[in-house]
């Protein structure tokens, strides 16, 4: 996943926590957006980078709905982008 990829997927999950989410979401949305912060800001090994990726997939694995139609698609953009690595 390039730069320019973990900054869009950063875009999408910083986009959800504006909106009215119900609150089981954005605590998955939450901590996927921590750790999608934190590989973007760091320049970590491909391993290491692919492992904390799939993390983040398997905390949005948690979101099937949010309750706002934006933000879902914002999800759904974000497991898009993880799924094409």
């Amino acid at each position: 996943m390039t730069d320019v990829d973990l900054e869009e997927l950063l875009g999408h999950l910083r986009a959800t926590a504006e909106l009215p989410i119900e609150r089981d979401a954005n605590r998955w949305l939450g901590e996927a957006e921590a750790v999608v912060a934190d590989l973007a800001a760091s320049d970590l090994d491909p391993v290491v980078l692919e492992e904390r990726l799939e993390t983040v997939e398997e905390l949005l694995g948690h979101v099937s709905e949010t309750g706002h139609d934006e933000a879902d698609d914002h999800v759904a953009a974000a497991k898009a982008l993880l799924s094409e690595r």
